[in-house]
């Protein structure tokens, strides 16, 4: 073949780059990716069943039981409903639910893709998995599966819910919705609702207001709880209602001129009585219950209607003593006198019994979980701040009254002098001068280290409290820092040896099939040495002297190692405040508001405050023939008629000493004894808790003390009793604004 007959050779061909053909073979992946989602989509839709409704949906009402598990405390809700057709349910009651939770309810296909991104969102970022269900999604949840929070259960509610969107008429879809729906207080359904929150089972009676009521509340009823006094709860409810409002308008459901009238206010309520399951003292116990499930993430639905088994911290025979000792060991004058209780295990958190006042039904106000004026009982944690801050308890302050912090004059109970006192001295005689020198002038920043130290004990951080970080007054407790149970809380970290363990009222849940759901052991990793543990012994060897010659020498008669603190706030009783304003502030400190003993063994801690009037701000001073309700006459009374029968049997265990360095004195002060008749000039700082006549005076000391106080040595081995655990505390009162006082007595 000749050269000319050849074919040319082809040019040579030029490689792909390599990220093109990774790109290439990424794309080939992605598309057979999506090829085999959507074919596995239709092979499980295809093999998806709709189940038949869960038989069991009404009748898994939850039990709740003491610590023992077996003696029953009651129950949340018997479940309400009642079923009605939809041709029965007026077209604006059907418009305000789907207005609220579905406005495309009629033309989607039963899922909302919006939701499904952001249910998978959650799960990539780990968090509790959510849904922005449809109605459809919802019915199914609730008929169809349970109310797990899995992966596998959402999933299974997707492709049931786009089943039963192709297959199911949407107005049966609907039907099924509003006729079983948890609208709060135990009612399921419309009907159930209507007759709950107004009195009124039939739906063709409920008004538009009323309707969209409702279809506010079921959205969340914890978070829009109509009988949540919170401002910020009210705020909620308001601007949801007008939601529900403005859906109805665009649906045109209603006119505009409609909408503008309903939704100036809310409508009237007119609820069912409360059952009587939480008639009596043990009311309180299941509200607080009930409130810490929410906490620990179960709903509204599975509270009342999962078929629970929840099992408490209350301990059934030491709520039945404390239950005695509060309602019998009171002052004979009773008439709008409040007493609030709680005894917290060391070491455990567990709320064992609670005293919130004598019926729940008739004022769901409890005395034990509403923050008040902590006093002088506030005085410990300083101490404690103050041995942290390298302080010692043989240090010498100032004991006379007044003294000048911040261009305030400050003074002690009756303005007594008690010339330089050691910080021993001043705690066991609760004289205020002596703190306000050590927090205000002789620590730096001290009212910042006292709030630091009353948080570790486990005193809740709230906004007053943190206020007090910048307030010389804080180490008095003139504002509202703590309730029973938070104190019965902090004192137990010291006697616990400086261990802070938070406080619960929930022991165990477990589920229908009795897989346990949550237990008290999951909050061992919250433990903490909060404080050192010399420091929380030494607070413990002060406060034994309060009980063996101080302010708080009637609990002596526990006969077996004590320590405590009294504690009363001062201000202007609510009757008086308008005079107050008009006077300029003649009146202030001339009622005692508070009163409290808070004292504990190495096995239980155990607060008691009174309060009087309907709000809790009257005087307290009328109720008592001393000058004033002092901490260590009724409420430490109140303290012993219930320690005595709860410890009755329990071995005696001691405290453990600090370090004898910590206990050697080397100063020599100067104290002066109060005089013997106080002077009659009026107290411009709140009434004190001095010892009351009605116990021994305390000693009066030399003006040199000896080396080492007088402190009973332990004589016996530490032992540490098997005691039931107990329950946290739940959301508080906030009580009537009054101006704010320094100062409290003992």
């Amino acid at each position: 073949m000749s050269e000319a007959r050849r074919k040319a050779a082809p040019p040579p061909r030029r490689k792909k780059h390599w990220a093109l053909r990774v790109l290439g073979w990424l794309a080939a992946l992605l598309f057979l990716g999506i090829i085999a989602s959507v074919a596995a989509f239709f092979v499980v839709y295809q093999t998806t069943k709709i189940p038949d409704p869960n038989k069991e949906f009404a009748t898994n009402t939850t039990t709740v039981s003491y610590s023992d598990g077996g003696q029953p405390l009651g129950s949340f809700f018997e479940q309400n409903r009642h079923t009605v057709p939809l041709a029965q349910i007026p077209k604006h009651v059907q418009d305000s639910v789907i207005a609220a939770e579905d406005r495309t309810f009629w033309t989607n296909p039963g899922i909302s893709p919006q939701g499904m991104v952001r249910a998978a969102w959650n799960i990539a970022q780990g968090e509790q998995l959510q849904g922005g269900s449809t109605i459809t999604q919802q019915y199914v949840k609730v008929m169809y599966l349970t109310q797990e929070r899995t992966v596998s259960r959402k999933l299974q509610e997707l492709f049931i819910a786009t089943k039963l969107g192709r297959q199911q008429d949407k107005s049966k879809t609907l039907e099924g919705y509003l006729n079983t729906i948890y609208f709060g207080e135990g009612a399921y359904g419309i009907s159930a609702a209507g007759d709950a929150y107004f009195k009124q089972p039939d739906p063709r009676k409920l008004t538009v207001p009323q309707t969209a009521l409702l279809a506010t509340v079921l959205n969340n009823p914890s978070l829009f709880d109509v009988d949540d006094d919170d401002p910020r709860t009210k705020k909620r409810i308001i601007n949801r209602y007008q939601y529900v409002l403005d859906g109805m308008q665009q649906m045109g459901t209603i006119t505009p001129a409609q909408e503008a009238k309903y939704a100036n206010k809310l409508p009237a309520l007119d609820p069912k009585e409360k059952n009587s399951r939480y008639q009596g003292p043990k009311g309180y116990l299941l509200d607080m219950a009930r409130k810490e499930l929410l906490q620990r993430g179960f709903t509204e639905d599975q509270i009342s209607g999962g078929g629970l088994k929840v099992t408490t911290t209350f301990n059934y025979s030491q709520q039945k003593k404390m239950i005695v000792a509060a309602q019998q060991e009171l002052p004979d004058k009773r008439d709008n006198l409040h007493v609030g209780m709680a005894t917290v295990q060391p070491g455990t958190g567990a709320l064992l019994a609670m005293y919130g006042g004598p019926d729940y039904l008739k004022s769901q106000l409890n005395w034990a979980t509403t923050k008040a004026r902590p006093g002088s009982g506030f005085k410990p944690f300083a101490l404690a701040a103050a041995l942290k801050d390298g302080k010692s308890i043989y240090d010498i302050f100032q004991g006379d009254s007044p003294i000048k912090i911040q261009g305030q004059k400050l003074g002690n109970e009756f303005n007594r002098d008690y010339g330089d006192v050691t910080l021993l001295k001043a705690t066991e005689q609760s004289i205020n001068t002596a703190f306000y020198d050590l927090v205000d002038n002789q620590m730096d920043d001290g009212p910042n280290k006292l709030v630091d130290a009353a948080e570790a004990a486990g005193i809740p951080k709230t906004k007053a409290l943190e206020t007090g970080r910048h307030n010389p007054s804080t180490v008095l407790g003139p504002d509202p820092y703590a309730s029973a149970v938070d104190m019965a809380e902090a004192y137990a970290t010291f006697a616990a040896d400086g261990v802070y363990a938070p406080l619960h009222v929930i022991k165990e849940v477990k589920g229908p099939d009795g897989k346990v759901l949550w237990s008290e052991k999951s909050l061992d990793k919250q433990k903490k040495q909060a404080f050192d543990q010399n420091i929380a012994r030494t607070v413990n060897y002060v406060l034994q002297d309060v009980v063996t010659k101080g302010t708080g020498t009637g609990a002596k008669d526990l006969d077996r190692a004590v320590a405590g603190k009294t504690g009363t706030a001062g201000g202007v009783a609510v009757e008086d405040r308008a005079e107050n304003k008009a006077c300029d502030g003649c009146k202030e400190g001339s009622a005692t508001l508070t009163s409290w003993w808070t004292g504990y063994t190495p096995e239980l801690s155990t607060a008691v405050v009174y309060r009087a009037g309907k709000t809790g701000e009257s005087d307290l001073d009328p109720y008592s023939d001393d000058k004033a309700f002092f901490g260590g006459n009724w409420p430490l009374k109140t303290w012993l008629a219930f320690m005595k029968p709860a410890l009755d049997g329990v071995p005696d265990a001691e405290f453990p000493e600090p370090s004898e360095d910590t206990i050697k004195d080397t100063s020599t002060p100067t104290y002066t004894p109060p005089p013997s008749t106080p002077p009659t000039t009026p107290p411009t700082t709140p009434p004190p808790s001095t010892p009351p006549p009605s116990t021994p005076p305390p000693n009066t000391p030399t003006n040199t003390p000896t080396n080492t106080p007088t402190k009973t040595k332990p004589t016996k081995t530490t032992t540490t009793p098997v005691i039931p655990t107990l329950p946290t505390g739940g959301p508080t009162t906030k009580p009537t604004d009054t101006p704010r006082t320094p100062g409290g007595g003992q």
